[in-house]
């Protein structure tokens, strides 16, 4: 293969090669993006196809999201170990074979049985993409290639919903699944060919088991506990059952990594308090974008009257503004530091939430919806890149894997809090999501606690981010590995002008 001659940490943003690993990485994770929102549009022919009842349509959505968050951690571990190229690949193959299967799938049980198959081929590549490119391009360029990352990938969410109305409507269902065979195998072919090949040399041969099955047991018990706990209700059995589950498989996690000579997670990662306080920040802000994701498109539709295609459509200034700004944003962090961008960022997101109060019933797009969703856009392009590459940079080279499953499982944690938790603390409960006033009422009350949450995330950011993408180094420790940090090859004087 072509990328066999590239080494990793060689590769810059703008080359030939750089492109080429975009365009494999970005494809790839698009399509864990893509499928996670393009499949609420198609529920509906769904159910009338397969003659499935609500619970089994809601298991066609939370069979996807619980096993993706499930192995997330767990597949970032197995990159590092076992290559971080041949995860990812064997992660594409499986969604593409996965995809096929649910492409065909004659009943609703076999559908949802694909969906898990689907999530563990997402939770395989996702975190793998992003630790490709922390580990193939040189330092100086990886917050660069990681806004490219992020706008990219942004999009394939953001057009999920028109993606997915546009071929139900004039194929079938079966279409938007169907439709990642052949990009799966373009997808497969590209990392073959041009990506190289990266793992840490250190890790030892023997996998933690023990430590992946706590962890997975952790992570899929508090995924299902936050995607049914709205359906089924919070004092269900099932989902008590399923957070205590969660809560004690993690502990039973820390204690194992603790003692265990080879961790799946080395704990000395977060003795960095770079890396901690960037995906504290990550949890805060992600939990207060969740909501307004969720949100926005319900009350477009219900209160303002919004077709599905128009609602979808109604956001996609935010993708422009991703896609012309994320990696400009991801170069300046690496110019002047994480540590501005973090703080205004999430000032800004959260001033895009206060404007969004003022969308009300016959409110109009040009003057109303266009104004809060340009700021909000704003604000998300200054923050995710900056926020993405301080916590990869803070984590030792050799552990990208591990570090981007970390980021990955935290945003996706506070996304599923934050749709599971936001509408009930906002009034918005049972028939409130039919009723144009009280959508309207309890979305206003849901942006300003969005907005305050931002608000909080650009404080902490604030207080806790250094300003340099630099790896801090913690405090010895003999299960950790910790070599060099990150982006060493940072000249002295820069760093000296960022303290």
């Amino acid at each position: 293969m072509s990328g066999a001659a590239t080494e990793p940490s060689s590769v810059r943003f703008g080359s030939a090669a750089g492109r080429w690993v975009l365009a494999a990485t970005v494809l790839g994770s698009g399509m864990a993006q893509l499928d996670a929102t393009v499949v609420n549009v198609a529920l509906p022919a769904i159910g009338h196809d397969l003659h499935a009842e609500v619970g089994g349509l809601q298991l066609v959505v939370s069979a996807y999201s619980v096993t993706l968050a499930a192995l997330i951690l767990l597949s970032g571990s197995l990159g590092d170990r076992l290559g971080r190229k041949r995860v990812f690949v064997v992660g594409v193959a499986w969604f593409t074979v996965a995809s096929a299967i649910c492409a065909v799938a004659p009943n609703a049980e076999m559908l949802i049985a694909a969906r898990a198959l689907q999530g563990i081929g997402g939770a395989l590549l996702t975190p793998g993409s992003l630790a490709i490119i922390q580990s193939v391009f040189i330092p100086t360029d990886r917050s660069k290639a990681i806004g490219a990352w992020s706008a990219l990938g942004g999009v394939a969410a953001a057009i999920g919903p028109l993606l997915g109305g546009y071929l139900v409507q004039a194929i079938s269902w079966r279409a938007i699944f169907l439709i990642n065979v052949p990009l799966g195998c373009l997808v497969a072919w590209l990392a073959l060919r041009h990506v190289p090949e990266s793992r840490d040399p250190s890790t030892a041969g023997h996998l933690d088991y023990a430590g992946a099955a706590s962890a997975t047991a952790g992570l899929a018990g508090a995924t299902y506990a936050f995607v049914e706990g709205p359906n089924r209700g919070w004092d269900s059995p099932i989902v008590l059952a399923a957070g205590a589950l969660g809560a004690i498989a993690m502990v039973a996690f820390v204690v194992i990594e603790r003692r265990t000579a080879n961790p799946m997670l080395p704990l000395g990662i977060f003795s960095s308090r770079q890396f901690t306080s960037a995906n504290a920040v990550t949890f805060v802000v992600y939990t207060a974008l969740g909501g307004v994701f969720f949100l926005l498109v319900v009350v477009l539709q219900t209160g303002l009257g919004y077709s599905p295609v128009a609602a979808g459509a109604a956001s996609l200034p935010v993708t422009a503004i991703m896609l012309a700004l994320s990696s400009a944003s991801g170069a300046l962090a690496q110019r002047i530091g994480p540590r501005l961008p973090l703080t205004i960022g999430p000032l800004v997101i959260a001033a895009g939430m206060v404007l969004m109060t003022r969308i009300e019933p016959g409110a109009s797009y040009v003057t109303v919806v266009l104004p809060a969703v340009i700021v909000f856009g704003l604000g998300l392009a200054v923050t995710v890149a900056p926020v993405t590459a301080a916590a990869l940079a803070a984590a030792d080279e050799r552990h990208a894997g591990v570090a981007s499953g970390v980021n990955n499982a935290v945003a996706r944690t506070a996304g599923l809090l934050a749709v599971a938790l936001l509408p009930p603390l906002a009034g918005l409960t049972g028939a409130a999501f039919q009723s144009p006033a009280a959508i309207t009422s309890g979305f206003h009350t849901a942006m300003l606690i969005s907005a305050g949450l931002s608000f909080l995330g650009g404080v902490l950011a604030f207080a806790t981010i250094s300003n340099d993408l630099l790896a801090e180094e913690p405090a010895e420790d003999p299960r950790s590995h910790h070599y060099h940090c990150a982006l060493a090859e940072v000249p002295a004087g820069e760093r000296g002008r960022r303290s």
